[in-house]
């Protein structure tokens, strides 16, 4: 049996408005004929024109918070607390165990950037796709905003899972979700205006505060998610391991056993 693998993750990359301003990663590359210097640093004496057509080796500098590029949320990201008045777990304790498991898509494209999907939404797509939810099933969402990424919009793209569409998920055992959006929610410059017409605080965040009440983990700015089937495929997302932190990168991935 032979496997194929379909990359579901954005690059890391400058001049791509992939994040809010002031909130976009910075690579800064040097070439192998900046950093002779650094090599020879390493030995007395060495020089650059010893070195092999006098180049050193090619090497990055990247400023990056751990919610840049495709990363996977701790449900610490979301409150101190989850399941109910429990310690919220950091990235590095997240199981990883729910990072290798079925992938499930639903194909949410046709809602209007800042919707926000319900539980009769999940229940409509699942059925369409014919799919029964199965404990630790990773659930990513296609919206809008995956034609999105890379225009300058595309942080305002895309319809948001509401608390009762999380909420769905995670009493089926859901423990993974993801987004090709910026937010698991509805965008905030769509969010902050229903929030100044009604006042009520309840609708921000919505989606990712349904962690207080079942923990749970979700990928953010995944891409490809176009090319996915409903079900029938492999999802791997383990996340780089960051001490106590909110969310890790990962190199997300939908595996096909053909």
């Amino acid at each position: 049996m032979a496997r194929r693998f379909v990359d579901i993750s954005i690059p890391i990359e400058n001049g791509v408005r992939s994040d809010p301003p002031g909130f976009e990663p910075k690579v800064q590359y040097m070439t192998h004929a900046e950093t002779a210097g650094q090599i020879a640093s390493f030995f007395p004496g060495l020089t650059a024109d010893q070195l092999p057509g006098g180049e050193g080796w090619a090497v990055e500098f990247v400023h990056l918070s751990t919610h840049n590029g495709t990363h996977l949320d701790a449900p610490y990201h979301f409150h101190s607390t989850m399941d109910r008045g429990q310690r919220a777990i950091t990235i590095d304790e997240v199981p990883l165990d729910w990072c290798l498991r079925p992938g499930v898509k639903l194909d949410f494209r046709r809602f209007p950037s800042g919707y926000v999907v319900t539980a009769a939404d999940v229940e409509a797509e699942l059925k369409r796709i014919g799919h029964t939810l199965q404990p630790l099933d990773i659930v990513l969402v296609n919206t809008a905003a995956g034609a999105a990424y890379g225009r300058d919009d595309y942080v305002a793209t895309g319809c948001g899972m509401g608390r009762e569409a999380t909420l769905y998920l995670l009493e089926r055992g859901v423990r993974v979700t993801g987004t090709d959006a910026w937010s698991w929610d509805a965008p905030f410059v769509l969010t902050k205006d229903k929030f100044a017409e009604t006042g009520d605080a309840g609708l921000i965040w919505e989606g990712h505060r349904a962690g207080m009440e079942i923990g749970y983990c979700h990928l953010e700015k995944l891409h490809n998610l176009e090319a996915l089937p409903g079900s029938g495929f492999t999802v791997s997302c383990f996340p780089v391991k960051v001490r106590g932190a909110s969310a890790g990168w990962t190199r997300a991935v939908a595996i096909f056993d053909e």
